[in-house]
């Protein structure tokens, strides 16, 4: 009587042994990683990665023992049973899917070494189920004791693997026992349980060994195996493959903006801080170059935001197809954007400069539009600006913002003058914000009356502001600072609505005239703020007249004709403020319907000593004249200026000499209008019989 062993040795087929071992190791790992990928997932998800860790994994232990069957060649005619071959690797697979299951239930930390030593107990049923497919010609007899042995090895091993397989996550050393002890698991079950078969043979005479089937079967079944267990790996591979490209996707979206696919700030100041390391290191320099869009907004307000997301794309191209070595560019917010340079010599930062200003400055077309936005630019170096980043970055928005007040058309580097003048501009703007917040504004009312009649037509509004501790500041100087500063449109609402709201209390009900900035008549929403104020304070139309200036009006003479167009429907009066200062455009005369001519002062100023002021007043009188529109004439300050412009036929005056600027409560000395006694602006109900808004006058979106 020989044991299988024995055959082996002494047939020295140790070839399919040690296939049958390749397999196993093989098998392992790809099951036990599959395992893994399991233990992470969830749901659906954690189904299928144990199902591909069953197939291979039943697959490979059962190509294990095929294989190494084979290699054995006891001294008896064999023959193997397909039927309960093909059982041996259904039980394999199904055996290991449900154990796997098990390992999985979440109530206990038992339940994986239990699902573990369920393993063991499929692969045993897998390897006894086999042994019965193995058909030999003689007394077969088992060793009990070995059974029980091989039994206990592999569910023993096999909890231990599934067990620190089964860790959240497992780590590298936690994987490699975990195959370690599976493989030895497998080992020790094969050859454990075959120590426990024991031939005797009933005849000497039986064929020779085919040596040659038999090692084309075992090449099929490795062959078979590797497939099933090389689908298991591929699954695992693009998985992977397909989280690593995910989580590359998130770290970009991350770490870059998601309309331009430039930079953000996180990675900007990622950047920023390497460029501080490198440049301690190698005691070098670099820049940090803040740039801002100057007429974004124009292509918002002109064309939509999805035109504004399309040039912000468009530069974005522009700039990053640019860069060149030690350049870095980032999207903060908005049409804000920041650069890195580092350099030898600042030409350097001034050439990076003059490529980005060309860029900006380069025509954009947008559907069938073209436009150019412009940047203001400003910059601050390392070391010589700042000792540390959140003051370099800052001092570059200083000279940024101070490049957009002083309209810039280069880059401006950073010095503590700049910055001084720029802190200074925007403590004002704080002040100015909380003063319209806080209701610390005021108005005052300055007379407009008819220089043939002395008859008063009506008042201009002009904003006053006193800041705490500055005493009076200037419209000149915080107006500015407001337009700078996006306070122009709460400011100007804020404006208009305290105007109407005085006026609607006068008796007798002269008209107003309210000052609009460029800026905030360009947006598209003004007619509708202007028909809002009137229905809340119940002022007439016809009391109400915009003051614009030529600049608000060339930007873009469609858009703002059709603004206009909007506010006289209301009813509301457009008068052409400062007319002679600017540009003077006959065209604009003739191309906007203006219900009134402001002549500047500047001309009124030299009227009585001065030919050619006196010959422009005389040649805008009769322009106004022939189009059939009233001309006022500002900063009336002398007899003799007055005396000149009624002999000249000026319509309507305004100045110092016939009334300085008072607030509301103080007109009614001047001889002004005074409150209605009782009634409040809401018990208002037009005083002169004409018709306040209508619904065929109502401003929907422009």
């Amino acid at each position: 009587m020989m044991t299988v062993v024995d055959c082996i040795v002494n047939d020295h087929n140790l070839v399919l042994v040690l296939v049958a071992a390749l397999v196993c190791l093989f098998g392992s790992a790809v099951t036990l990683r599959l395992l893994s990928r399991a233990v992470r997932a969830s749901g659906g998800q954690r189904l299928g990665w144990q199902f591909l860790a069953a197939v291979a994994g039943g697959g490979g232990v059962w190509t294990t023992h095929f294989v190494a069957m084979l290699a054995y060649r006891p001294p008896a005619p064999v023959s193997i049973d397909p039927a309960l071959t093909i059982l041996s690797l259904v039980i394999a697979m199904t055996g290991l899917f449900a154990s796997l299951l098990v390992s999985a239930i979440p109530a206990s930390r038992v339940f994986p070494a239990l699902g573990g030593a369920m393993v063991g107990l499929s692969f045993s049923a897998m390897h006894y189920a086999g042994m019965l497919a193995y058909r030999v010609v003689g007394i077969v007899e088992w060793q009990f004791n070995y059974v029980v042995a091989s039994i206990a090895i592999t569910a023993v091993f096999s909890a231990a693997s599934v067990a620190l397989i089964s860790r959240r996550p497992p780590g590298l050393q936690h994987y490699r026992a975990a195959v370690t002890l599976l493989v030895a698991g497998i080992v020790g079950l094969h050859f454990t349980a075959m120590a426990a078969f024991r031939v005797t043979p009933m005849t000497q005479n039986f064929p020779e060994f085919d040596a040659q089937a038999i090692a084309a079967l075992a090449l099929a079944i490795v062959v078979v195996a590797l497939i099933i267990v090389g689908t298991g790996l591929a699954s695992y591979l693009i998985d992977t493959h397909v989280q690593a490209n995910s989580q590359e996707q998130l770290r970009h979206m991350a770490s870059h903006d998601t309309l331009t696919g430039l930079p953000n700030r996180a990675s900007f100041n990622e950047c920023l801080t390497g460029s501080l390391l490198d440049a301690r290191d190698g005691n070098k320099k670099f820049a940090v170059v803040c740039i801002d869009l100057n007429r974004f907004k124009e292509i918002n307000d002109t064309l939509g935001h999805g035109a504004g997301d399309e040039a912000l794309r468009i530069l974005a191209r522009r700039m990053a197809q640019s860069l060149e070595e030690g350049e870095f560019i980032a999207r903060l917010g908005g049409d804000e954007f920041a650069a890195v340079k580092r350099f030898a010599d600042r030409s350097e930062v001034h050439a990076f400069a003059d490529r980005m200003a060309g860029i900006f400055n380069r025509p954009i077309r947008i559907d069938s539009m073209e436009a150019e936005v412009g940047a203001s630019i400003g910059a601050a170096v390392w070391p010589d600006d700042a000792k540390d980043l959140d003051e370099l970055l800052n001092n570059a928005d200083l000279a940024m913002y101070h490049a957009k007040h002083a309209f810039l058309d280069t880059i401006c580097f950073y010095d503590p003058e700049i910055g001084a003048s720029v802190r200074k501009r925007r403590r004002l703007a704080e002040a100015l914000r909380h003063a319209l917040d806080h209701d610390q504004l005021e108005l005052h009312y300055q007379v407009q009356m008819s220089l043939a009649s002395g008859e008063i037509h009506g008042y201009e509004v002009l904003l006053r502001w006193t800041h705490p501790q500055l005493g009076p500041i200037p419209p000149s100087d915080f107006i500015p600072v407001a337009e700078e500063n996006g306070l122009i449109a709460p400011l100007g609402a804020w404006v208009l609505r305290r105007a109407c709201q005085d006026a609607a209390a006068w008796e007798p009900p002269y008209r107003i005239a309210v000052n609009v900035s460029a800026v905030q008549f360009m947006d598209a929403s003004l007619p509708r703020l202007v028909h809002q104020v009137l229905v809340e304070t119940g002022l007439p139309p016809h009391r109400l007249e915009l003051e614009l200036t030529e600049t608000a009006l060339i930007r873009d003479k469609a858009r703002s004709l059709h603004i206009m167009r909007q506010i006289k429907a209301l009813g509301v009066g457009v008068s052409l403020d400062d007319f002679g200062s600017g540009y003077s455009s006959l065209e604009t005369l003739r191309s906007f319907p203006f219900d009134k001519i402001k002549l500047d002062r500047t001309f009124v100023d030299g009227i009585e000593h001065d030919r050619q002021s006196k010959a422009i007043v005389r040649a805008v009188l009769a322009l106004g004249k022939s189009l059939h529109i009233p001309v006022l004439a500002e900063g009336i300050e002398s007899d003799d200026q007055i005396a000149i412009l009624r002999a000249e036929g000026c319509d309507e005056g305004q100045g110092f000499l016939l009334g300085r600027p008072s607030p509301a409560d103080d007109l009614a000395r001047q001889g002004g209008p005074t409150r209605f006694g009782a009634r409040s602006v809401q018990q208002y109900e037009n005083p002169t019989g004409v018709d306040t808004l209508s619904d065929k006058a109502r401003i929907t979106s422009a």
